[in-house]
């Protein structure tokens, strides 16, 4: 059955400029009617014809406008019916109109007028000619007021841009400069992620979703008398997820959310940052319940120190006294909850992590083997996969990867395949994936020569032979030559997970890594700069062992470690001179045992390491069974480890 209810037609918005536009054309029109068609210009003519028509005795008057040079000329009721002056008579807009027939422009007047009054004294003609000077008064005034115009237009032009924030940067926004960049969303605002997308991060997405259903049903938890917390802290390395989890609290949450960085707060001007910060609160405090998340809050929530060696003004402390005071003051609001993030927990202010301001502090770490595999299935998602894909097999070639590393991975797997032609997906593209972006782009066609080649391959080899032989040290992979990235080779090994190190796993591993150096003086009694990255990872290997976690007899059960990270800020060292001698020479001599522990691992197994290396010069590239054909099995039986990955010894 139809509605008899009749559409409403949408009626179109008043706007103030109607009300220009009516009074600009009806300022044209009164001009046009009233001085415009009235008095017709007439036709043109010159002024040789005009003297003729004068001693013709068709004229009969003559009007002269000093101002314009200006002469309009009317004809007799005689002279309108002839043919020559057809055209004259037709110019006329409207018939019988009191305008002229004829207008031209002469040039000196004094000339004119003696040559005009000579004719009709000449020809006896009843002709007084008249003088005129026209204005245009509506022309006057508007010359008069175009300057006031143009002025008013551009200003109001220039403060409805400022108002809008359309002109960028702080110039576009003067009027605008303390207020809040925060990024409103709310029950109109559509946001795709939930929890279900955040693969993972059970502990941190538990504490979070906790964190929503306050701000839902806050009757439950303060019936018995709890209040509500007022901040959350999710702290943890790169990648992670963490503004991953505060998209899905956007979109979970029934309620505003305001989203913003804290560089956000940060301007060239002095106050901008605290008044954009009581800005984005009482915002939130308007339509509390609300949830406010700052990333990155490192950016103003760095501690503050007695003394400013910056040379700038404490902008950054006052913009943070006034978050302090917003979180946790004398007029707070507790219906307003902060979430923020950052990686670098160990530099913010004491008095912003305590209880009270950010009551919580949700540690977002590294996945582990099955949290992986639920990363990647989530990735895996949009992808045309091999149906043998085994997700297992990949997590464990992932580990140390962070939720934006195995989507990097699922990206590149796909960028190789297509590269290859392939249809689908397969799992040799996500081995080479992580080959790529673990050792970089392999480099075939770069001009390397036979003695580097043979170099490379012996100090790989070095690598693959003692790795093999101890205990603690990662088994290998595979070994290449193909130069990939900034390296001429590079070996990948199958690590294991450990929570707890001992001295002699990191012993074993830093004899692994000095392999490559180890080769080339057994083979061929010189050395290279082939080992700097190896270098570089035993130097930090070794100065940890010694300064951070005290596993040196000399040294002691001391650390120098400051987990504050306030210490990086000094010019002084925590110990004395005395002791970095000790420190510097406990170094070296673990490195120096390490290398000559080496050195006689290889010289034991000469000929195999020359072995593996005239294969590995052969094939370039070689896996786990060439050692095993060569070496046989491991000597070390150990249970496969849990977790593992390929990680890279590169030269």
């Amino acid at each position: 059955m139809k509605s008899d209810k009749k559409p409403v037609a949408k009626k179109p918005k008043f706007s103030p400029y109607w009300i220009y536009g009516i009074a600009i054309v009806l300022m044209i029109l009164f001009n046009v009617f009233t001085g415009g068609l009235s008095s017709s210009k007439g036709a043109s003519t010159t002024p040789n014809q005009f003297f003729e028509f004068l001693n013709d005795g068709d004229i009969e008057s003559l009007e002269i406008i000093r101002n314009t040079h200006i002469v309009k000329v009317f004809l007799t009721e005689e002279a309108k019916t002839k043919e020559i002056h057809k055209d004259a008579v037709g110019s006329q807009l409207f018939p019988g109109s009191s305008g002229p027939n004829y207008q031209f422009e002469f040039g000196d007047l004094q000339n004119f007028e003696n040559q005009t009054n000579e004719i009709i004294a000449k020809q006896n003609l009843e002709i007084t000619p008249k003088f005129a000077t026209e204005s245009n008064v509506w022309g006057d005034l508007l010359l008069s007021f175009l300057p006031f115009i143009l002025l008013i237009g551009v200003w109001i032009f220039i403060m409805r841009r400022m108002s809008a924030g359309g002109g960028g940067g702080a110039g576009g926004q003067i009027f605008n400069i303390g207020k809040s960049r925060a990024k409103l969303f709310d029950e109109n605002t559509e946001v795709k992620t939930t929890f279900k997308d955040v693969a993972g991060l059970e502990g941190a997405k538990e504490e979070i979703q906790e964190i929503v259903d306050f701000l839902k049903n806050p009757g439950k938890y303060t019936a018995l008398g709890g209040k509500i917390p007022k901040g959350a802290l999710l702290v943890g390395p790169p990648g992670t997820g963490k503004t991953l989890l505060a998209k899905a609290v956007a979109g979970e949450a029934k309620v505003p959310f305001f989203s913003l960085s804290g560089s956000d707060f940060v301007e060239m001007f002095v106050g901008v940052g605290a008044s954009r910060v009581r800005d984005l609160f009482k915002q939130a405090k308007d339509k509390s319940p609300a949830i406010i998340f700052i990333d990155e809050i490192d950016a103003i929530g760095r501690a503050r120190g007695k003394s400013n060696f910056s040379g700038s003004n404490d902008e950054r402390e006052n913009t943070l006294n006034q978050l302090l005071t917003e979180m946790d003051g004398f007029g707070t609001n507790t219906n307003v909850i902060v979430v923020a993030a950052t990686n670098r927990a160990d530099v913010l202010d004491k008095a912003l992590m305590r209880a009270g301001r950010f009551d919580r502090q949700i540690y977002v770490d590294l996945p582990d083997i099955r949290e992986r595999k639920e990363i990647f299935e989530v990735h895996l998602r949009p992808l045309k996969v091999d149906e043998k894909m085994d997700v297992d097999f990949l997590s464990k070639q992932t580990p140390g990867f962070s939720g934006a590393d195995i989507a990097n991975v699922c990206n590149e797997a796909a960028l190789v395949a297509a590269r290859k032609g392939n249809k689908i997906v397969g799992k040799q593209d996500f081995l080479d994936a992580v080959d790529r972006i673990v050792g970089g782009l392999e480099k075939k066609n770069k001009i390397v020569t036979a003695s580097e080649k043979k170099a490379v391959a012996y100090h790989e080899a070095g690598h693959a032979v003692v790795s093999w032989m101890l205990e603690h040290a990662a088994p290998l992979v595979k070994v290449t030559i193909v130069p990939r990235g900034r390296s001429l080779g590079a070996a990948w090994y199958l690590p294991e997970e450990r929570l707890i190190v001992r001295p002699d796993q990191m012993l074993d591993e830093m004899c692994a890594t000095l392999g490559g150096r180890a080769a080339e003086r057994v083979i061929f009694d010189e050395i290279s700069t082939g080992a700097l990255s190896d270098l570089e990872k035993v130097t930090k290997q070794a100065r940890a062992m010694v300064t951070v976690y005290g596993l040196n007899e000399k040294v002691g059960n001391l650390t120098y470690y400051d987990s504050s990270g306030q210490s990086e800020y000094g010019f002084t060292k925590p110990y004395s001179e005395q002791t970095a001698e000790l420190i510097d020479r406990e170094i070296s001599n673990m490195i120096e045992g390490q290398y000559q522990r080496a050195i006689n691992i290889l010289q034991e197994n000469k000929d195999k390491l020359i072995l593996l290396a005239e294969e590995l010069l052969e094939k370039e590239v070689i896996f786990k069974d060439n050692l095993e054909t060569i070496f046989g099995k491991r000597p070390f039986e150990v249970e496969p480890p849990l977790d593992q990955n390929q990680s890279s010894e590169e030269e």
